[in-house]
C-alpha cells in the first residue's frame, strides 16, 4: 500500500537473528552492488520501484502479508517434529510445501524456462512469495485441480490503513463491488489479474483462486521488463514490484534462501501455517470469503480493563446511583475534511497526441510510438495520470520484455508515450487500447499493422558463370543475398522459376531443372526463405539434352527480383576413325 504500515517488532531474538543471517547470506552471495541499511537490510537498487509508486501498479496492491521468518537451521539435515510432522518425510516442518502447490510452482518454472529463458525464474522464488502471501494457499487447502477450498481474500483496500483502490471488476474476482481486495494464493488484485492472469492448468480459464493459474501468472509478472532474476538488482526490482515494501523484500529473500537449501513435499492441507502479519494482526491474514461489501471486519476486540498494578487490594469505586443533573454538552459538529481531487479525477477524455501510422515488418520494432493525451473537459492536458496501453486482437506483437500491457505516466503536458511495439511473426492488424487507470471513461484505440518480411534487393554472392553440358549437372549452386534498406533481410519468402524469356515469365518446359524429393524434374520452387544473414542457397540444378541460354528468375516478398543466366552447351562430338586407319593394306 502507498502508506504501508511498518512491520511490528518481532518477538524474541531468534527471529531477528534469522532475518539478519538470511539477508547477510544473500548479500554475500550476490552482486557487489548490494548495499545494506543501518539494520543490515538490503537497500533496493535504483532500478527498483519508487517508494511513491501507486499501489495499483503492484501485483497485490501492497496488501498485508505474513512476516514469519524461516528457522535458523538448514532444512536439510533435521527430521520434522511436532504435530505437523509427516511420517516418512524428513526435514524441518517449515520447509514442507503441499504437494499440489509445489507442483504448480515447478510447472510454472518449466513454462517460463521455455517462454522467457532469459528470466531465469527459480521456482523457489514463487514458493517464497506464496509463503509470504498466503502461507502456501493456507497450508495447501486446494482441490485436485489446484483451486483453493474457499476464496483467499485480503482486506478491503478502502484507504483505511491500506491503499485506496475502488472496485475494478464489479466484484467478479473478490466478491466486493465497492473496493478491490487481493485474491487467491498469490494475492493478485483484480486490476492486475485482468492483464496478468494466465491459464496454468489448461482448463481454458484464468482463475486467480487456482494455484496453477496464479503461480504461472506470478512467474510472468516477475519476468516482465526483460528482468534477469539471476542478477541481484533485477531480483530485488521484481520482488518490490510485487509488493513495494523493503520489509516485504527482506522477508521474501529470507524464504528464498531457506527454500534453496532444501524442501520436501507434504500432503495437501498439512502445510505449516504462518501467524504474524504486517498489518499487526497476529493470526490474521487472507481469509476465506469475507463479506462482499461494507466495512472490513474488526480484527481486535477491545481489551477488558485491568486493576491498577501495585501491592495490596483495591476497592472498586461504585458508580453513582443517580444520573448527573446537568446534561452533557453536545460537541460541536465539524464538517468532514475537504478532499482535493487527484489529477486522475479531472481527466474527462483521452485524445491522440499525434501518433503516426503504425506499421512494421514482421520481427521488427515499430518506428512509431503511440502517444496519448489525457485532457480535462475543456481540453487542458493533465499530468501525473497513469495511462495503460493494452495490446488486443490476434497478434503476437508485444511491448519490451514480451509484455502485452504497459502503464505509463503522463507528462506535465498530459502526454503518455507507450513503449516501443515489437512486431511478431503473425501478419495483419491488431489494436492497442489506451485507458486511464482508476477512471471509467472511454478508452482510445490505435490500429497497428504487421506486414510480411520483405526484401528490396537481391544479388548473387558469386560472379562465376553458371554453365553445364547438356544431360549433366551444374557444378555451382545458385546463392543470393536479400537486403532491405541495406540491411540483411532474414526470413523473407522467395520463389525461384525457370522462365521462357525475359519477356515471357511463363515456366519453361525445357532446359535446366531442379529435382523434387522423388527425383522428378521441377522448374518452380516455392516456400523458400532467406536465412538469418539474408542468404538463400538454391538446390542443385540439372540440364536436360537441350542446349542454349536459359533464365532463372528469383522474386521475394517486397518486390525484389533477380534474373540469373544459365548456359547449357552441347556435348563434344565423338571422334570418327581416320581413312588411313580404316583402309585395307595394299589397296
Amino acid at each position: 500500500m502507498a502508506a504501508h504500515f511498518g512491520r511490528r517488532l518481532r518477538k524474541g531474538a531468534a527471529n531477528t537473528a534469522v532475518a539478519a543471517a538470511a539477508v547477510a547470506a544473500l548479500a554475500a552471495s550476490q552482486a557487489p552492488d548490494v548495499t545494506t541499511d543501518g539494520a543490515g537490510r538490503q537497500t533496493p537498487s535504483s532500478g527498483a520501484p519508487s517508494p511513491d509508486a501507486p499501489a495499483e501498479d503492484s501485483a497485490t496492491g501492497n496488501s498485508p502479508y505474513y512476516t514469519d521468518l524461516p528457522p535458523l537451521n538448514s532444512p536439510n539435515p533435521s527430521p520434522s517434529s511436532g504435530a505437523t510432522a509427516t511420517p516418512g518425510v524428513t526435514g524441518e516442518a517449515a520447509a514442507g510445501i503441499p504437494a499440489t502447490v509445489l507442483d504448480a510452482y515447478k510447472k510454472a518454472e518449466a513454462t517460463l524456462r521455455e517462454k522467457k529463458p532469459g528470466c531465469n525464474l527459480p521456482w523457489q522464488l514463487l514458493a517464497a512469495i506464496g509463503k509470504v502471501e498466503s502461507g502456501q494457499a493456507r497450508g495447501g487447502r486446494v482441490s485436485a485441480d489446484g483451486t483453493t477450498i474457499g476464496r483467499i481474500l485480503g482486506p478491503q483496500l478502502n484507504g483505511v490503513g491500506f491503499a485506496n483502490i475502488s472496485d475494478t471488476d464489479d466484484g467478479a474476482y473478490d466478491g466486493d463491488a465497492a473496493y478491490d481486495r487481493a485474491v487467491g494464493p498469490m494475492q493478485f488484485i483484480p486490476s492486475t489479474w485482468a492483464w496478468a492472469g494466465r491459464d496454468g492448468n489448461g482448463d481454458g480459464k484464468k482463475d486467480p483462486n487456482n494455484i496453477y493459474d496464479a503461480a504461472l501468472a506470478a512467474g510472468h509478472y516477475l519476468c516482465r521488463f526483460g528482468w534477469d532474476l539471476s542478477t541481484d538488482s533485477d531480483l530485488r526490482s521484481a520482488i518490490l514490484s510485487y509488493n513495494n515494501s523493503t520489509e516485504y523484500l527482506n522477508t521474501v529473500l529470507s524464504w528464498l534462501e531457506y527454500y534453496r537449501k532444501g524442501t520436501h513435499e507434504v500432503p495437501d492441507g498439512t502445510g505449516q501455517l504462518p501467524s504474524d502479519r504486517s498489518d499487526d494482526s497476529a493470526g490474521a491474514g487472507p481469509s476465506p470469503t469475507p463479506p462482499a461489501t461494507g466495512k472490513p471486519p474488526a480484527t481486535h476486540k477491545p481489551k477488558p480493563s485491568t486493576p491498577p498494578s501495585g501491592g495490596g487490594s483495591q476497592t472498586p469505586t461504585k458508580p453513582p446511583t443517580t444520573p448527573p443533573t446537568t446534561p452533557p454538552t453536545t460537541p460541536p459538529t465539524t464538517p468532514p475534511p475537504t478532499t482535493r481531487p487527484t489529477p486522475t479525477d479531472t481527466v474527462h477524455h483521452l485524445e491522440d497526441a499525434g501518433t503516426g501510422k503504425l506499421t512494421a515488418m514482421a520481427g521488427d520494432v515499430f518506428d512509431e510510438r503511440i502517444s496519448t493525451r489525457a485532457e480535462t473537459k475543456s481540453g487542458e492536458g493533465v499530468g501525473k495520470v497513469r495511462v495503460r496501453f493494452t495490446i488486443v486482437g490476434t497478434t503476437d506483437a508485444t511491448f519490451p520484455g514480451g509484455e502485452t500491457v504497459a502503464t505509463m505516466v503522463t507528462s506535465d503536458a498530459g502526454v503518455a508515450v507507450a513503449p516501443p511495439l515489437q512486431a511478431g511473426e503473425k501478419t495483419g492488424s491488431f489494436t492497442v487500447r489506451a485507458t486511464v487507470v482508476g477512471r471509467s471513461i472511454p478508452g482510445l484505440g490505435y490500429t497497428a499493422t504487421v506486414t510480411a518480411r520483405a526484401a528490396d534487393k537481391l544479388v548473387r554472392t558469386s560472379d562465376t558463370a553458371l554453365t553445364c553440358v547438356a544431360g549433366g549437372e551444374f557444378a555451382e549452386q545458385v546463392q543470393v543475398k536479400a537486403t532491405y534498406k541495406g540491411a540483411a533481410a532474414d526470413g523473407v519468402a522467395a520463389t525461384a522459376t525457370l522462365i521462357k524469356s525475359a519477356d515471357d515469365p511463363a515456366v519453361n518446359d525445357k532446359g535446366p531443372y531442379f529435382k523434387d524429393a522423388d527425383g522428378k524434374a521441377v522448374r518452380t520452387l516455392t516456400g523458400l526463405k532467406t536465412g538469418a544473414d539474408g542468404l538463400l542457397t538454391l538446390p542443385k540444378l540439372y540440364a536436360d539434352d537441350t542446349a542454349g541460354t536459359f533464365l532463372l528468375r528469383l522474386t521475394t516478398t517486397g518486390g525484389a527480383a533477380l534474373t540469373v543466366e544459365l548456359t547449357v552447351t552441347a556435348p563434344e562430338p565423338s571422334p570418327s576413325p581416320s581413312t588411313s586407319e580404316s583402309a585395307p593394306a595394299g589397296a
